[in-house]
């Protein structure tokens, strides 16, 4: 779909672009528009959808700025200076610590215009900050390899070492696990090895063992997809089977219930890779499913997840509040865990108690006191509340709120001077409202309790590398919920192509967001217990983006497509 770009004045780079005939003026217009709304430098937009030469590009600023460029290919990664920038700062930025001479630090960018990045920098550092103009594709690159020589990562593993990666059960006692000579043959423990790695390596979720009445078969859920990776004799599974188990910690004598453990991958002296294992009986043998826990997507950081500026902003005011319930709701998989845990490492301060209830916890944080419920010798949910409240606490996070007397604690210490995170089973922000009515709690309690409802999806992120643009009619972007203002002020659609950097066109994900903020209007609904229906209408009216149009707005950013929309956010 055309750009509107009559309002659109260049000046700065992008016309010094136009001048040197990188771009013509239309194509600059519409780059300039397309870079603020996806809020990246306009340089960074023109190498990620090929529409200048990059070298060109920084040749081009340089002249503008009058400073030089360098080669970075002349630059080894091992004499950049290790650990002085945080990972965060540097993908935020897109800038690389080149070297540091005394009290003075030379930083890699590609946009000249970006003081935030210096400033930011040397604020976190204490260090003054130069800037060397770089290529951009090449700076992009520079620091994939820089961040991935920093820590040992599963991509550092070669298949020689795999019988020699550590690995630890958890949750249970080494009594309780039974052994067996013929599952630590060689052979069986690099193959389950090399499937665990090859998972983390891929950027799976979750790894699944199958066995059927004659085949076998491994299958990664990678970005929301599940793919078949390797087909094993079926002679194996047994030993396959028995050699997760003991890994995890569990009976393997026991196939006819089903188990839960952990397994620990310790990979290097700092990095370390929690498994969560689920077994379960099925016909022809023990279907097998680990979903892979990396700590460090607690630490992401807000600005990483998807959240849209007004969104974040009610999250992160929600988390400023000294009492209140924030409740977090979607299917299984949309993320809800990470979004609770980057609330929690947020407020994860020497001056707060944090305390949290999991089944099981998912993600270890040092300075939060977890628990793991065991229903089996009387630790549920509610027990650890009680338990909590003895404790002197400021924040308590339940994982999940699935009964009547933990939904009637939880909001009573909301009530009561502590701020409390939980998730819900739900499709949507009204529906929590009147899920929690139909379980039996006041309407007055949740009136005066919840403050903050998040309801959320995981999209696949298109590739920034083979992204191809579209064209749709506007009748059909009418149908599909983009409203006149959006069309009339113009956007670029986008479709996947796949490239070898990605998986069919997509590479990540990023999540998409319903945040509602309890008003007084809504909480007069509450309290005369109004339908999911008219409390939704209400919300809307508060200009509350439910998930559908926050959807929409990813695609509007060429972020996802429209197609990947509709899957995840099907009216």
């Amino acid at each position: 779909m055309a750009t509107s770009n009559r309002n659109v004045t260049l000046t700065g780079l992008a016309r010094r672009f136009v001048d040197d005939g990188l771009l013509d003026e239309e194509a600059a217009k519409d780059a300039f528009i397309q870079a603020s709304q996806n809020r990246i430098p306009l340089i960074t937009y023109l190498t990620q959808n090929q529409l200048a030469d990059s070298s060109k590009l920084a040749f081009s600023a340089a002249m503008e700025f009058g400073v030089s460029v360098l080669n970075l290919d002349a630059i080894a990664t091992e004499t950049m200076p290790e650990k002085v920038v945080d990972e965060k700062l540097i993908r935020k930025h897109n800038a690389l610590p080149l070297y540091k001479r005394g009290n003075r630090l030379f930083i890699a960018v590609s946009d000249p215009t970006n003081i935030q990045a210096l400033d930011e920098i040397k604020f976190n550092t204490g260090l003054s900050t130069d800037a060397i103009l770089v290529d951009d594709a090449k700076l992009h690159a520079a620091i994939d390899k820089y961040l991935e020589s920093q820590d040992t990562t599963m991509g550092d593993l070669e298949d020689a070492d795999l019988d020699g990666v550590e690995t630890e059960g958890g949750d249970q006692d080494e009594e309780g696990a039974t052994g067996s000579t013929d599952v630590d043959d060689a052979p069986i423990v690099k193959y389950v090895n090399k499937m665990l790695l090859d998972a983390i390596r891929g950027g799976a979720s979750d790894v699944h063992f199958e066995p059927y009445e004659k085949t076998y078969r491994v299958r990664y859920r990678t970005d929301g997809i599940l793919k078949e990776v390797s087909r094993p004799s079926i002679k194996l599974a047994p030993k396959i089977s028995a050699r997760v188990k003991i890994m995890a910690q569990l009976d393997i004598s026991e196939r006819r219930v089903p188990q839960d453990g952990r397994i620990k991958m310790k990979l290097s002296k700092t990095k370390a890779i929690d498994f969560r294992v689920n077994t379960l009986p099925t016909l022809w043998g023990e279907k097998i499913v680990l979903r892979i826990l990396d700590p460090s997507q607690a630490k992401l950081g807000i600005d990483v997840l998807g959240y849209e500026e007004d969104q974040k902003q009610m999250y992160l005011g929600a988390l400023a509040q000294p009492q209140g319930m924030i409740l977090v709701t979607g299917p299984t998989g949309s993320g809800k865990t990470v979004s609770l845990y980057t609330g929690l490492n947020i407020l994860n301060t020497t001056d707060i108690n944090i305390s949290t209830a999991e089944d099981p916890a998912e993600i270890n944080l040092e300075g939060i006191n977890q628990v793991n419920v065991n229903n089996r010798v009387g630790l549920g949910f509610a027990e650890a509340l009680r338990a909590f409240l003895r404790q002197d606490p400021d924040v308590i996070m339940v994982g999940e709120i699935r009964d009547l007397e933990t939904a009637n604690i939880a909001i009573k210490a909301a009530q009561t001077g502590h701020l409390v995170l939980s998730t819900l089973h739900t499709n949507s922000a009204a529906e929590t409202l009147t899920r929690m009515m139909n379980m039996g709690v006041p309407a007055f309690n949740i009136a005066t309790s919840v403050s903050l409802i998040i309801a959320q999806r995981l999209a696949r992120r298109l590739c920034s590398s083979c992204k191809q643009k579209i064209t749709i009619p506007n009748d059909v972007l009418l149908k599909e919920g983009f409203t006149q203002e959006q069309i009339d002020t113009g956007f670029t659609l986008y479709r996947p192509k796949g490239c070898d950097k990605c998986t069919n066109g997509y590479k990540g994900r990023v999540g998409m967001y319903e945040v509602v903020r309890i008003t007084e209007a809504l909480a007069s609904m509450i309290m005369e217990e109004a339908s999911s229906i008219k409390i939704a209408k209400q919300a809307q009216a508060e200009g509350f983006r439910n998930l559908r149009q926050s959807a929409l707005l990813k695609v509007i950013q060429g972020i996802t497509s429209l197609e990947e929309a509709n899957r995840v956010t099907k009216d």
